[in-house]
């Protein structure tokens, strides 16, 4: 039986600019009439006549209304010529699963139902990303078409006839007004885990998690936030790799992630952090809600910042069979990241590029075979492997260093900072702060920082004297395809390497995140406590943002 198209009439709503990996919002808004129909309809509609007859893959973190939103997802891309869909079962799929998805079927792209590291639940956060073929972020120009159709849209098509279960794993065929739209419901777990195998040596780090290869079991405290990875977790570090069951917690997805906030900092894995405090672990690990952010904590929760995390993978990408065989490219970072992997790059003979927020700026590079490995210091971490930053491949990293090294992860980082120096960072994070008030802030601070007067100004704070070597809102022109990104945070760079960044961020569902990064590099006095030794530059940067009195705040909602 043949089932129809409808066509519904809408209007256009306001607001549905994706940010800086989607679109986010919360519950109640998606839920309203037509919302989420009008941006699924401008997201197929931006990707023109390749749509018809194309594969695309649906999936997200198990926040609340994802399940709803993938089943009318379906019926929106039969009613748009769509050929194959490939949904994870009850439409969950980590983000890094979708990219690895997308490269594994050469789809068209995929639609992903995250709004990542923010709360779930009915009173809380919901998203929607597209990413494109390359399996990343879909770039500017496509977020772009997207908001640009969402201004005018006047009509969305669906087959409203179109039901299907996606809790249980098969192939659906239907007939869509004498075309065929076929509906894969897939195992979640299987496609990323043969992925990761891929990678990495299973039979060693087996060997080495259970402790088959030296007597002594590698303790672990791997906390999948209730987030997506709980399948992911489970399948990988208790059946492949040998660990025992009280290695992992809270590994069952659920719709408001269990009250946790899916963020994993030293703020919101608080209870990781104090479970590991306690010297019973050799590694604590933690993801946000979609899978691709991850925390790496030594014994007694020895933090790793994310800066120092991918400077320490590069520096021992030989470690991991996947380099061993494809060889090491370039390297990369967004631009608020503080500059440890730039010093491994220069001693390799690598390429290193500094890219605005957003893990979409790494995938033109790795598609031009210039970039192996990246991160943010928003707790991202990846390869080239996929076209999106990778939590679980980032713990499967280090537990590979620490095969290859035989060495704790305090260890590892105090002889890289031996041979390095260290790059002492921090972020404070004001959330939900009044939009109008920041605008204001960041114009006024530009103007000036941008003034000629203010390079080679001095400013001084607890005994030490920094001097402004350059001051800019940062722009970025992609070396592969020449696109330029504008007004991308506003940063100032000292004599000395030290640096301060001020940006307002793109994935907050309401209000404004000021965002505020510090570091500063030291080559001799590495082990240092980096609040004492950052307090310096975060009173000037206080001072020059004036930020206090533009937010009321005086104090940062997260520090990592």
């Amino acid at each position: 039986m043949s089932l129809n198209v409808e066509t519904k009439q809408t209007t256009p709503y306001e607001g549905q600019k994706p940010g800086t990996s989607g679109l986010r919002k919360k519950v109640k808004v998606f839920t309203q009439p037509n919302y989420t129909e009008n941006f699924v309809q401008c997201i197929l509609e931006a990707n023109g006549t390749a749509l018809v007859g194309s594969t695309l893959v649906v999936g997200g973190d198990g926040r609340y209304y994802c399940k709803e939103a993938a089943e009318l997802i379906i019926r929106i891309c039969a009613g748009n010529g769509v050929a194959k869909l490939l949904v994870g079962q009850n439409g969950i799929l980590s983000t890094p699963a979708v990219s690895s998805l997308i490269r594994h079927n050469k789809a068209l792209g995929g639609i992903v139902l995250t709004a990542s590291h923010n709360p779930g639940g009915p009173e809380n956060d919901f998203g929607i990303k597209f990413n494109c073929e390359n399996g990343g972020p879909a770039p500017d120009a496509f977020t772009n078409k997207i908001y640009q159709l969402s201004t005018t849209i006047k009509a969305y098509t669906l087959v409203p006839s179109l039901q299907i279960d996606i809790s249980k794993v098969g192939v659906s065929n239907y007939d869509i007004g004498g075309k065929p739209f076929v509906v894969e419901v897939i195992d979640s777990v299987a496609n990323y885990v043969r992925h990761m195998e891929e990678i990495f040596d299973f039979g060693k780090l087996h060997d080495f998690v259970s402790g088959k290869s030296n007597g002594k079991p590698l303790k672990m405290r791997i906390d999948s936030m209730n987030g997506v990875t709980g399948a992911y977790v489970r399948e990988i570090f208790l059946n492949r790799l040998g660990a025992t069951e009280a290695s992992v917690v809270h590994t069952t997805p659920l719709p408001d992630f269990g009250g946790l906030h899916p963020d994993p900092n030293l703020t919101y894995a608080k209870d990781l952090v104090e479970t590991v405090a306690k010297g019973d672990y050799d590694i604590g690990a933690a993801f946000d809600g979609d899978g691709d952010r991850n925390m790496i904590i030594g014994s007694k929760a020895f933090f790793v910042t994310p800066s120092d995390s991918l400077a320490v993978i590069a520096h021992y990408l030989d470690a991991i069979p996947y380099f061993q065989k494809n060889g090491v490219q370039g390297f990369a970072r967004s631009m608020p990241t503080a500059s440890a992997v730039d010093l491994v790059g220069k001693k390799l003979g690598k390429e290193v590029f500094e890219v605005p927020t957003g893990w979409k700026y790494f995938g033109n590079l790795m598609d031009a075979g210039r970039l192996c490995l990246c991160g943010e210091e928003s707790f991202g971490t990846g390869s080239n492997h996929i076209r999106e930053k990778d939590g679980i491949w980032a713990v499967l990293a280090w537990i590979s260093v620490m095969q290859h090294t035989g060495k704790s992860i305090e260890d590892i980082l105090k002889q890289h900072w031996s041979v390095y120096g260290r790059n002492y960072f921090t972020r404070y994070d004001y959330e939900e702060c009044d939009l109008e008030p920041c605008n204001e802030m960041m114009a006024t601070m530009e103007k000036n920082i941008t003034a000629a007067e203010f390079v080679g100004k001095s400013f001084s704070s607890e005994g030490k004297t920094y001097k402004v070597k350059e001051a800019d809102n940062f722009s970025y022109t992609d070396p592969v395809d020449k696109s330029l990104a504008t007004k991308q945070g506003l940063r100032i760079v000292f004599d000395d390497g030290s640096r301060i960044v001020m940006r307002l961020s793109g994935t907050g569902s309401s209000g404004a995140t000021v965002r505020l990064y510090i570091d500063s590099y030291e080559k001799q006095n590495v082990l240092g406590q980096a609040s004492v030794m950052l307090k310096p530059l975060i009173d000037i940067a206080l001072e020059i943002s004036q930020l206090p009195k533009f937010t009321g705040r005086n104090a940062p909602t997260v520090i990592t």
